[in-house]
C-alpha cells in the first residue's frame, strides 16, 4: 500500500524502506530553511512568521551535531560500500568551507548523509532526480559525483521558467532550477515514451507529410553514408525512395498509437523550456508553498524512468506533487515529510480531496504516534524528533536546531487582534524524573524572550504531590487578559492528553485555516 511517512527521511529509510525497493526517486530538498519554513506557516495562518523565527528556526547550523555527522561521515561512506577515494575527499573537503561557508557546510553534510541512504534503498535498474537551485547545484553535484558515480551522471536538466521579476541593473534574472539526474548502474532503465514522447498530429500538420498507398504517413531525409548492408536492410523494410533524378531517399515512418492515430515523437532535451511554474496563483494546482513545482514536471520525470506500477520514492515531499502525479501514471509511492503540517495539508487535500483516496485503503500514515505507548517509542527511537511531533501536535512549530535551543523547543502563535501574532513558547521533556527546576527554567525563558505565555509538554505522568507543585509554580506567573478572558500565562500539558485531543487555552491560535484545520486522528 503507498505509504506517506511522518518524519527525518534518514530515520524512515533505515527502519521502513528495504534495500534496493525503490524504482525512482525525486527529491526536491531544503536549501533556504528559513524561507521554506515560513512559507508553510504563512500557507497554514495566512500571514508570514514573526521577524524573531529568523534565528528560531534555522536548520542549517555547524553545531555539535552537525560536526558529528561530519567527523563520522568516511564511515558511513565506507559502510555504503563505496570507495575509499570519496571518503579521503571528504577528509579535507570539511575544511575548504569550515570558515568561509559554515551554513553551507552544514547542509552539505546534511545532504549526503542521506542520498548515502537514498543511494542503497534504489534499485540497480533505478534513477534519481534531485531538483536544486544554483545557489547550492555545484556542490551538490561533487558528492552526487561521489555517492553514485560520475559514470552514472546522466543529465544536467535545467528547468527554465518565465514570471515575474523585479529588474537588476548589475545581474542577470535567474530564472532557472537543476535538476540532476543519475542513475544507480549502468542498467538503468529509460522509457522511450518519457524521454521521446508521443505526440498526436491534426489533420493540417498530416497533410505536410507524405503518404503511401497502404494509408502510412512518412518523411524523407538524403541517403547519407549509408553502408551497402544497410541499404539492403532499409530495402527490405520499404524505406528507400528513389527520386525522378535518381537520387537516393531514406522514408521515415510516422509512428502510429495503440488507438491508430498518427503522431511524431520528438525527442526531449536537457533544457526544459515548456513547463511554467506555478507563479503567484498557479490555478487549481496551487496549494499555498512557495516553492511548489508543476504536476507537469514531475509527470514528464516519472514517465522517463519508471513503468506502472513502480515504487516512487519522494524524501522530501512536502506538498506532494510527485506523490499525485506517481498516482495518476499509476506508480507505487511513499512520501515522507518531517513537517506533521505538511503531512496533515497533504493527507487532507492532496489525497483526500483531490485525489479521492482513503486513509486505510488507499495509503497508510505512519511515523505518528497515535498512543501514549507510540510516543513513548518515538520518544526512546529519536528524542529531538518526539520533541518535534509534541509540539506540532499542538498546533505548534518548532525550532530546528536540535541543540542549545535556551530551553524552547517550539513556539505557538496566537491573534491578540489588529493581525498581531504573539507566541507561546514551549518546553517538550519525554525523560523520567522531571524535577521542579524545569518550571523555573521555563519560566526564565519566557522572560527573557518577551513572550506572554509558556507551556510545558511532558511525555511521563506526574505523581500528584509533583503535580500539586508544578501546578504551583506556574500559577506564580500568573495570569494573561485577552478580551475579558483570562489565560495561565504557564500551562502544563501531558502526551497522554494531548492524544485525547486537549490542547493549551490560548487567545485564537494562528493555524489559518481556521478552528477546521485538519488534525490526524488518534486514538
Amino acid at each position: 500500500m503507498n505509504q506517506l511517512y511522518y518524519g527525518d527521511c534518514l530515520t524512515i529509510m533505515r527502519e521502513f524502506i528495504p534495500p534496493e525497493s525503490v524504482d525512482l526517486i525525486y527529491l526536491d530538498p531544503p536549501f533556504n530553511s528559513n524561507r521554506a519554513y515560513n512559507a508553510i506557516y504563512k500557507d497554514e495562518t495566512g500571514r508570514p512568521l514573526p521577524d524573531q523565527i529568523e534565528a528560531f528556526c534555522d536548520l542549517w547550523n555547524l553545531d555539535a551535531a552537525a560536526e558529528r555527522v561530519i567527523k563520522h561521515m568516511p564511515v558511513l561512506i565506507q559502510e555504503a560500500g563505496i570507495g575509499n577515494g570519496l571518503a579521503e575527499f571528504w577528509r579535507i573537503w570539511p575544511d575548504a568551507l569550515r570558515k568561509t561557508q559554515p551554513r553551507l557546510l552544514a547542509y552539505i553534510s546534511y545532504m549526503t548523509e542521506r542520498l548515502l541512504f537514498l543511494r542503497g534503498v534504489l534499485k540497480p535498474s533505478g534513477s534519481i532526480y534531485l531538483h536544486c537551485d544554483p545557489t547550492a547545484s555545484h556542490y551538490i553535484k561533487l558528492m552526487m559525483d561521489g555517492v553514485f558515480g560520475h559514470e552514472n551522471f546522466r543529465n544536467e536538466i535545467v528547468w527554465h521558467y518565465d514570471g515575474p521579476q523585479r529588474p537588476s541593473r548589475r545581474n542577470f534574472g535567474s530564472k532557472h532550477d537543476i535538476i540532476l539526474r543519475y542513475a544507480k548502474t549502468e542498467d538503468y532503465f529509460a522509457s522511450a515514451e518519457g524521454i521521446a514522447p508521443f505526440r498526436a498530429l491534426d489533420r493540417e500538420e498530416l497533410a505536410t507529410y507524405r503518404r503511401l498507398g497502404d494509408g502510412r504517413y512518412y518523411y524523407t531525409t538524403p541517403k547519407g553514408s549509408y553502408t551497402d548492408a544497410s541499404i539492403a536492410k532499409l530495402k527490405s523494410e520499404d524505406r528507400i525512395e528513389v527520386t525522378e533524378n535518381g537520387k537516393i531517399r531514406v522514408r521515415h515512418f510516422l509512428p502510429v498509437d495503440a488507438s491508430g492515430k498518427v503522431g511524431r515523437k520528438k525527442q526531449l532535451h536537457d533544457v526544459w523550456s515548456d513547463i511554467p511554474s506555478l507563479g503567484h496563483a498557479g490555478g487549481k494546482e496551487r496549494l499555498g508553498y512557495a516553492t511548489q513545482k508543476p504536476l507537469a514536471l514531475l509527470e514528464r520525470i516519472i514517465k522517463a524512468s519508471s513503468n506502472p506500477g513502480d515504487l516512487v520514492l519522494d524524501p522530501f515531499c512536502g506538498c506532494a506533487t510527485t506523490l499525485e502525479a506517481a498516482h495518476r501514471l499509476k506508480r507505487d509511492w511513499i512520501g515522507i515529510d518531517i513537517a506533521i503540517h505538511a503531512v496533515k495539508r497533504v493527507a487532507k487535500v492532496r489525497l483526500e480531496e483531490r485525489l479521492g483516496l482513503k486513509e486505510g485503503r488507499d495509503f497508510e500514515i505512519s511515523g505518528v504516534p497515535r498512543t501514549l505507548e507510540g510516543a513513548q517509542a518515538l520518544w526512546r527511537q529519536d528524542a529531538w524528533h518526539f520533541q518535534k511531533w509534541a509540539v506540532e501536535q499542538v498546533d505548534g512549530f518548532v525550532t530546528m536546531r536540535q541543540t542549545g535551543d535556551g530551553g524552547i523547543d517550539g513556539r505557538l502563535y496566537f491573534d491578540r487582534g489588529e493581525r498581531r501574532l504573539e507566541s507561546m513558547v514551549v518546553e517538550v521533556k519525554g525523560g523520567a524524573n522531571v524535577g521542579i527546576g524545569v518550571v523555573r527554567d521555563l519560566r526564565g525563558s519566557m522572560e527573557r524572550e518577551g513572550a506572554p505565555m509558556a507551556g510545558l509538554i511532558l511525555l511521563e505522568e506526574l505523581s500528584a504531590r509533583k503535580a500539586a507543585n508544578f501546578q504551583r509554580e506556574m500559577a506564580a506567573a500568573g495570569e494573561l487578559e485577552h478580551l475579558g478572558k483570562s489565560y495561565p500565562r504557564m500551562q502544563l500539558l501531558m502526551v497522554r492528553e494531548i492524544l485525547e485531543g486537549k490542547r493549551f487555552a490560548t487567545p485564537s491560535v494562528a493555524r489559518g485555516r481556521g478552528e477546521g484545520s485538519p488534525r490526524l486522528p488518534m486514538g
